[in-house]
Protein backbone atom coordinates (compact mmCIF):
# COMPACT_ATOMS: atom_id res chain seq x y z
CA UNK A 1 0.00 0.00 0.00
CA UNK A 2 2.82 2.36 0.91
CA UNK A 3 4.61 1.53 -2.30
CA UNK A 4 1.47 2.30 -4.26
CA UNK A 5 1.13 5.65 -2.51
CA UNK A 6 4.80 6.49 -3.20
CA UNK A 7 4.36 5.55 -6.83
CA UNK A 8 1.33 7.84 -7.13
CA UNK A 9 3.10 10.72 -5.38
CA UNK A 10 6.05 10.51 -7.75
CA UNK A 11 6.38 13.73 -9.80
CA UNK A 12 6.18 13.31 -13.52
CA UNK A 13 4.18 14.11 -16.60
CA UNK A 14 0.52 13.22 -16.38
CA UNK A 15 -0.58 10.74 -18.98
CA UNK A 16 -2.79 12.25 -21.70
CA UNK A 17 -6.29 10.76 -21.86
CA UNK A 18 -6.56 8.16 -24.56
CA UNK A 19 -8.93 9.01 -27.39
CA UNK A 20 -11.53 6.36 -27.90
CA UNK A 21 -11.44 5.12 -31.44
CA UNK A 22 -13.43 2.34 -32.99
CA UNK A 23 -12.25 -0.29 -35.37
CA UNK A 24 -13.80 1.58 -38.32
CA UNK A 25 -11.70 4.66 -37.58
CA UNK A 26 -8.52 2.59 -37.53
CA UNK A 27 -9.30 0.93 -40.84
CA UNK A 28 -10.71 3.96 -42.72
CA UNK A 29 -10.13 7.25 -40.85
CA UNK A 30 -12.21 9.35 -43.32
CA UNK A 31 -15.39 7.33 -42.91
CA UNK A 32 -16.31 8.85 -39.54
CA UNK A 33 -16.18 12.40 -40.98
CA UNK A 34 -18.34 11.39 -43.93
CA UNK A 35 -21.20 10.48 -41.61
CA UNK A 36 -20.70 13.36 -39.15
CA UNK A 37 -23.74 15.53 -38.42
CA UNK A 38 -23.76 18.67 -40.52
CA UNK A 39 -25.60 21.91 -39.88
CA UNK A 40 -28.18 22.76 -42.57
CA UNK A 41 -28.97 26.45 -43.29
CA UNK A 42 -32.43 27.42 -42.07
CA UNK A 43 -33.60 29.05 -45.31
CA UNK A 44 -32.30 26.46 -47.74
CA UNK A 45 -35.84 25.64 -48.93
CA UNK A 46 -38.66 28.05 -49.77
CA UNK A 47 -42.33 27.12 -49.95
CA UNK A 48 -44.30 28.19 -53.02
CA UNK A 49 -47.38 30.16 -51.86
CA UNK A 50 -49.47 28.78 -54.73
CA UNK A 51 -48.70 25.06 -54.77
CA UNK A 52 -46.98 24.44 -51.45
CA UNK A 53 -44.00 22.96 -53.30
CA UNK A 54 -40.65 23.21 -51.54
CA UNK A 55 -38.13 24.92 -53.82
CA UNK A 56 -34.36 24.85 -53.45
CA UNK A 57 -33.35 28.43 -52.62
CA UNK A 58 -30.40 28.74 -55.06
CA UNK A 59 -32.70 27.55 -57.88
CA UNK A 60 -35.30 30.13 -56.88
CA UNK A 61 -32.71 32.90 -56.84
CA UNK A 62 -31.49 31.87 -60.28
CA UNK A 63 -35.11 32.11 -61.51
CA UNK A 64 -35.38 35.69 -60.17
CA UNK A 65 -37.66 34.48 -57.38
CA UNK A 66 -40.28 33.15 -59.76
CA UNK A 67 -41.55 29.70 -58.75
CA UNK A 68 -42.04 26.82 -61.24
CA UNK A 69 -45.80 27.50 -61.05
CA UNK A 70 -45.16 31.08 -62.25
CA UNK A 71 -45.79 32.81 -58.93
CA UNK A 72 -43.76 36.03 -58.67
CA UNK A 73 -42.53 36.30 -55.10
CA UNK A 74 -41.89 39.69 -53.56
CA UNK A 75 -38.29 40.86 -53.62
CA UNK A 76 -36.40 43.66 -51.91
CA UNK A 77 -35.16 46.92 -53.40
CA UNK A 78 -31.51 45.83 -53.65
CA UNK A 79 -32.44 42.65 -55.54
CA UNK A 80 -34.79 44.52 -57.84
CA UNK A 81 -32.13 47.06 -58.78
CA UNK A 82 -29.58 44.31 -59.35
CA UNK A 83 -31.96 42.35 -61.59
CA UNK A 84 -32.88 45.46 -63.60
CA UNK A 85 -29.52 46.96 -64.53
CA UNK A 86 -26.89 45.56 -66.91
CA UNK A 87 -24.58 43.11 -65.08
CA UNK A 88 -26.20 44.24 -61.83
CA UNK A 89 -24.09 47.42 -61.87
CA UNK A 90 -25.61 50.75 -60.90
CA UNK A 91 -25.04 53.91 -58.89
CA UNK A 92 -26.98 54.28 -55.68
CA UNK A 93 -28.29 57.78 -55.00
CA UNK A 94 -28.86 58.70 -51.38
CA UNK A 95 -32.27 59.88 -50.25
CA UNK A 96 -32.70 63.27 -48.53
CA UNK A 97 -32.92 63.25 -44.75
CA UNK A 98 -36.31 64.01 -43.20
CA UNK A 99 -37.66 64.56 -39.71
CA UNK A 100 -38.54 61.26 -38.08
CA UNK A 101 -41.81 60.97 -36.18
CA UNK A 102 -42.86 64.62 -36.83
CA UNK A 103 -46.31 64.04 -35.25
CA UNK A 104 -44.99 62.03 -32.25
CA UNK A 105 -47.51 59.42 -33.24
CA UNK A 106 -48.90 57.49 -30.23
CA UNK A 107 -48.76 53.72 -30.74
CA UNK A 108 -48.22 50.46 -28.87
CA UNK A 109 -44.74 50.42 -30.40
CA UNK A 110 -43.14 53.86 -30.91
CA UNK A 111 -42.77 54.92 -34.53
CA UNK A 112 -38.96 55.40 -34.25
CA UNK A 113 -38.68 51.81 -33.01
CA UNK A 114 -40.72 50.60 -35.99
CA UNK A 115 -38.36 52.47 -38.31
CA UNK A 116 -35.30 50.92 -36.65
CA UNK A 117 -36.77 47.43 -36.95
CA UNK A 118 -37.68 47.99 -40.62
CA UNK A 119 -34.20 49.31 -41.41
CA UNK A 120 -32.56 46.36 -39.74
CA UNK A 121 -34.77 43.86 -41.57
CA UNK A 122 -34.56 45.43 -45.05
CA UNK A 123 -31.13 47.08 -45.01
CA UNK A 124 -32.69 50.27 -46.43
CA UNK A 125 -33.16 53.67 -44.81
CA UNK A 126 -36.78 53.84 -45.94
CA UNK A 127 -39.25 52.28 -48.36
CA UNK A 128 -37.85 53.86 -51.56
CA UNK A 129 -34.42 53.14 -53.07
CA UNK A 130 -32.87 55.04 -55.98
CA UNK A 131 -30.44 53.71 -58.56
CA UNK A 132 -29.13 54.89 -61.92
CA UNK A 133 -27.53 52.70 -64.56
CA UNK A 134 -28.04 51.10 -67.95
CA UNK A 135 -30.92 48.83 -68.99
CA UNK A 136 -29.56 47.04 -72.05
CA UNK A 137 -27.48 50.10 -72.84
CA UNK A 138 -30.18 52.70 -72.10
CA UNK A 139 -29.24 55.03 -69.19
CA UNK A 140 -32.19 55.10 -66.80
CA UNK A 141 -33.20 56.43 -63.40
CA UNK A 142 -34.92 53.65 -61.44
CA UNK A 143 -36.68 53.86 -58.09
CA UNK A 144 -37.99 50.83 -56.21
CA UNK A 145 -40.51 50.62 -53.40
CA UNK A 146 -39.75 47.88 -50.90
CA UNK A 147 -42.91 46.32 -49.47
CA UNK A 148 -40.83 44.73 -46.71
CA UNK A 149 -40.23 48.22 -45.28
CA UNK A 150 -43.47 48.96 -43.43
CA UNK A 151 -45.54 47.78 -46.37
CA UNK A 152 -43.78 50.18 -48.77
CA UNK A 153 -45.92 52.94 -47.26
CA UNK A 154 -45.75 56.47 -48.63
CA UNK A 155 -44.33 58.92 -46.13
CA UNK A 156 -42.17 62.02 -46.10
CA UNK A 157 -38.96 60.09 -46.77
CA UNK A 158 -40.49 58.29 -49.76
CA UNK A 159 -41.88 61.56 -51.13
CA UNK A 160 -38.53 63.35 -50.83
CA UNK A 161 -36.69 60.41 -52.42
CA UNK A 162 -39.16 60.30 -55.32
CA UNK A 163 -38.80 64.04 -55.96
CA UNK A 164 -35.01 63.86 -55.85
CA UNK A 165 -34.99 60.95 -58.33
CA UNK A 166 -37.33 62.82 -60.70
CA UNK A 167 -35.22 65.97 -60.57
CA UNK A 168 -32.05 63.95 -61.09
CA UNK A 169 -33.61 62.25 -64.13
CA UNK A 170 -34.38 65.68 -65.60
CA UNK A 171 -30.87 66.93 -64.85
CA UNK A 172 -29.28 63.89 -66.50
CA UNK A 173 -31.82 63.87 -69.35
CA UNK A 174 -32.68 60.18 -68.87
CA UNK A 175 -35.95 58.21 -68.52
CA UNK A 176 -37.59 57.64 -65.14
CA UNK A 177 -38.84 54.17 -64.14
CA UNK A 178 -40.53 53.18 -60.89
CA UNK A 179 -41.36 49.76 -59.47
CA UNK A 180 -44.30 50.29 -57.14
CA UNK A 181 -45.24 48.12 -54.15
CA UNK A 182 -47.19 49.73 -51.33
CA UNK A 183 -50.15 49.43 -49.05
CA UNK A 184 -50.83 53.17 -49.19
CA UNK A 185 -49.87 56.23 -47.16
CA UNK A 186 -48.06 55.83 -43.83
CA UNK A 187 -50.55 56.37 -41.04
CA UNK A 188 -47.86 57.38 -38.51
CA UNK A 189 -47.29 60.55 -40.53
CA UNK A 190 -50.96 61.45 -41.07
CA UNK A 191 -51.64 64.37 -43.41
CA UNK A 192 -47.92 64.86 -43.98
CA UNK A 193 -47.94 61.48 -45.74
CA UNK A 194 -51.04 62.38 -47.76
CA UNK A 195 -49.34 65.58 -48.92
CA UNK A 196 -46.73 63.45 -50.71
CA UNK A 197 -49.40 62.38 -53.22
CA UNK A 198 -49.60 65.94 -54.55
CA UNK A 199 -45.86 66.58 -54.31
CA UNK A 200 -44.92 63.42 -56.23
CA UNK A 201 -47.54 64.28 -58.88
CA UNK A 202 -45.85 67.63 -59.44
CA UNK A 203 -42.49 65.85 -59.73
CA UNK A 204 -43.93 63.56 -62.42
CA UNK A 205 -45.15 66.66 -64.28
CA UNK A 206 -41.58 68.02 -64.26
CA UNK A 207 -40.32 64.83 -65.89
CA UNK A 208 -43.01 64.96 -68.55
CA UNK A 209 -42.46 68.69 -69.15
CA UNK A 210 -38.84 67.83 -69.94
CA UNK A 211 -40.08 65.38 -72.59
CA UNK A 212 -38.72 62.36 -70.72
CA UNK A 213 -40.51 58.99 -70.44
CA UNK A 214 -42.05 58.01 -67.11
CA UNK A 215 -42.75 54.27 -66.98
CA UNK A 216 -44.50 52.52 -64.08
CA UNK A 217 -44.05 48.82 -63.28
CA UNK A 218 -46.81 47.72 -60.92
CA UNK A 219 -45.79 44.88 -58.61
CA UNK A 220 -47.67 43.00 -55.93
CA UNK A 221 -49.27 44.79 -54.15
CA UNK A 222 -49.86 48.38 -55.31
CA UNK A 223 -52.78 49.93 -53.44
CA UNK A 224 -54.08 52.98 -51.56
CA UNK A 225 -52.58 56.44 -51.92
CA UNK A 226 -49.73 55.23 -54.11
CA UNK A 227 -52.23 53.78 -56.57
CA UNK A 228 -54.16 57.07 -56.46
CA UNK A 229 -51.10 59.17 -57.32
CA UNK A 230 -47.83 58.45 -59.14
CA UNK A 231 -48.56 54.76 -59.80
CA UNK A 232 -51.26 55.73 -62.32
CA UNK A 233 -49.50 58.65 -64.02
CA UNK A 234 -47.08 56.75 -66.25
CA UNK A 235 -46.73 57.07 -70.00
CA UNK A 236 -46.73 53.27 -70.02
CA UNK A 237 -48.02 50.94 -67.29
CA UNK A 238 -46.52 47.47 -67.01
CA UNK A 239 -47.39 44.91 -64.35
CA UNK A 240 -46.02 41.63 -63.07
CA UNK A 241 -48.31 38.58 -63.35
CA UNK A 242 -51.12 38.28 -60.79
CA UNK A 243 -50.12 41.50 -59.02
CA UNK A 244 -52.77 43.01 -56.74
CA UNK A 245 -53.53 46.51 -58.02
CA UNK A 246 -56.29 48.72 -56.64
CA UNK A 247 -57.27 51.52 -54.29
CA UNK A 248 -59.59 49.93 -51.72
CA UNK A 249 -59.70 46.26 -50.79
CA UNK A 250 -62.06 43.73 -52.35
CA UNK A 251 -64.04 43.18 -49.13
CA UNK A 252 -64.58 46.92 -48.59
CA UNK A 253 -65.84 47.37 -52.15
CA UNK A 254 -68.21 44.41 -51.92
CA UNK A 255 -69.66 45.70 -48.64
CA UNK A 256 -70.08 49.18 -50.12
CA UNK A 257 -71.78 48.26 -53.40
CA UNK A 258 -73.40 45.09 -51.98
CA UNK A 259 -72.37 43.00 -54.95
CA UNK A 260 -70.00 40.09 -55.45
CA UNK A 261 -66.99 41.07 -57.51
CA UNK A 262 -65.81 38.82 -60.39
CA UNK A 263 -62.91 36.37 -59.95
CA UNK A 264 -59.50 37.92 -60.47
CA UNK A 265 -60.79 41.40 -59.68
CA UNK A 266 -57.92 43.88 -59.09
CA UNK A 267 -55.35 41.46 -60.51
CA UNK A 268 -53.03 42.60 -63.31
CA UNK A 269 -54.53 40.26 -65.95
CA UNK A 270 -58.04 41.52 -65.15
CA UNK A 271 -56.88 45.14 -65.47
CA UNK A 272 -55.15 44.57 -68.81
CA UNK A 273 -58.45 43.42 -70.30
CA UNK A 274 -60.05 46.67 -69.14
CA UNK A 275 -57.29 49.01 -70.30
CA UNK A 276 -55.98 50.04 -66.89
CA UNK A 277 -52.64 48.29 -67.47
CA UNK A 278 -50.89 48.23 -70.84
CA UNK A 279 -49.14 44.89 -70.55
CA UNK A 280 -48.41 42.09 -68.10
CA UNK A 281 -44.73 41.14 -68.25
CA UNK A 282 -42.98 38.30 -66.44
CA UNK A 283 -39.95 39.22 -64.38
CA UNK A 284 -37.53 37.47 -66.69
CA UNK A 285 -38.69 39.57 -69.66
CA UNK A 286 -38.91 42.94 -67.90
CA UNK A 287 -35.43 44.16 -68.80
CA UNK A 288 -35.92 43.53 -72.52
CA UNK A 289 -39.41 45.08 -72.55
CA UNK A 290 -38.30 48.15 -70.57
CA UNK A 291 -35.29 48.64 -72.82
CA UNK A 292 -37.44 48.46 -75.95
CA UNK A 293 -40.02 50.94 -74.58
CA UNK A 294 -37.46 53.41 -73.26
CA UNK A 295 -35.32 53.41 -76.41
CA UNK A 296 -38.43 53.92 -78.54
CA UNK A 297 -39.67 56.81 -76.40
CA UNK A 298 -36.20 58.38 -76.30
CA UNK A 299 -35.74 58.03 -80.05
CA UNK A 300 -34.59 61.26 -81.67
CA UNK A 301 -33.82 63.08 -78.40
CA UNK A 302 -30.09 62.87 -79.09
CA UNK A 303 -30.63 65.06 -82.16
CA UNK A 304 -32.69 67.69 -80.34
CA UNK A 305 -30.99 71.00 -79.40
CA UNK A 306 -30.14 71.40 -75.73
CA UNK A 307 -32.74 73.32 -73.71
Amino acid sequence: MAMAEQRNDKPGRSAAPRERTGWLSRIAPGVRNAFAKRETPENLWVKCPDTGEMIYRPDLEAALWVTPSGHHMRIGAAQRLQFTFDDGKFERISSPAVVEDPLRFPDVKPYPDRLKAARKASGELDALAIGVGNIMGQPTMVVVQDFAFMGGSLGMAVGEAFIKAAQEAVRRNIPFVIFTAAGGARMQEGTLALMQMARTTLAVNEVKAAGLPYVVVLTDPTTGGVMASYAMLGDVHLAEPNALIGFAGRRVIEQTIRETLPPGFQRSEFLVERGMVDRVVSRGELRAVLSSILKTLMMGRAHLPAA
